[in-house]
């Protein structure tokens, strides 16, 4: 089959922010499939930007700067370079690849990424990050979110600071469209990409779109994400085989190629 047609007639939610959606949902359409964006998180600004600026300000003090996410990056990047000069003698870690991708956007190369996962518990691993005693440690983050990476931090002698550059949020839209389809048979798959968006999917699409979802495969990237679907009852959770847009994909034509199931 023509890598070309390997999704041909297949509806694909992909639910990721829209500003994060759009190579994804390009490759999709080049497959021949065809990509419904509901994106289940909002990425706003932080309502007072004087903490994080005051921060930013005070850069010289640490010894080690990480970025949780790509966003974290873009809301937090124009910014410090709009305040000063990236110091010198402060360190870049990421939690994946995609982060570090955005910072060469600004110009950074030198960032330690993970091996393998694009998590916390990768980052981890990192030999660079095991001995902390008197490191200074700031966090690029959104509001809330995982403990572990800063927690496990200072458990290793590091002081740690988050510094809080955007906002999470569950967005409101009317989904009725989408149940109606849905609900005909007209939905193959769902992409989900954080544990906090498959919380707010199953929100946001009320009891009617948790039993469809609960029915249609549902492709993610991480552990974590496919414990949470199973979590809450999904059953036909497929796990990409690696990290990133490129796993997701193949793990949507590998699945509908071995399935032998096409939809007009």
């Amino acid at each position: 089959m023509p890598a070309s047609t390997q999704l041909t007639g297949l509806n694909i939610v992909v639910t990721r922010p829209v500003h994060q959606s759009v190579f994804l949902a390009e490759q999709i359409r080049a497959l021949g499939g065809n990509p419904i964006l509901l994106p289940v998180l909002e990425i706003a600004d932080v309502p007072d930007l004087e903490p994080l600026k005051n921060l930013i300000n005070r850069l010289d003090e640490f010894d080690w700067a990480i970025f949780v996410s790509p966003n974290a990056v873009n809301k937090s990047m124009p910014l410090i370079i709009q305040q000063r000069a990236w110091p010198a003698h402060l360190r870049i870690a990421t939690v994946g690849k995609g982060s570090a991708d955005t910072l060469k956007q600004y110009g950074i190369d030198e960032v330690l990424i993970p091996d393998g996962n694009s998590d916390s518990e990768a980052l981890l691993k990192q030999a660079a990050l095991q001995h902390m005693t008197g490191q200074r440690v700031v966090i690029f983050r959104g509001n809330g979110g995982r403990q572990l990476l800063g927690d496990t931090l200072a458990q290793r002698g590091a002081r740690v600071e988050y510094a809080e550059c955007y906002q999470r949020r569950k967005p409101d839209f009317d989904t009725a469209p989408l149940l109606a389809d849905w609900s005909h048979g007209k939905i193959h798959a769902v992409i989900i990409t954080s544990s906090e968006g498959l919380h707010n999917l199953f929100d946001i699409i009320g009891m009617l779109g948790q039993q469809l979802l609960k029915l249609t495969p549902v492709f993610t990237v991480h552990e974590r994400i496919a414990q949470t679907a199973r979590e809450l009852g999904l059953e036909k959770i497929i796990k990409a085989p690696s990290a990133g847009d490129e796993g997701l994909l193949k793990g949507l034509q590998t699945y509908f190629q071995t399935t032998g199931r096409q939809y007009n």
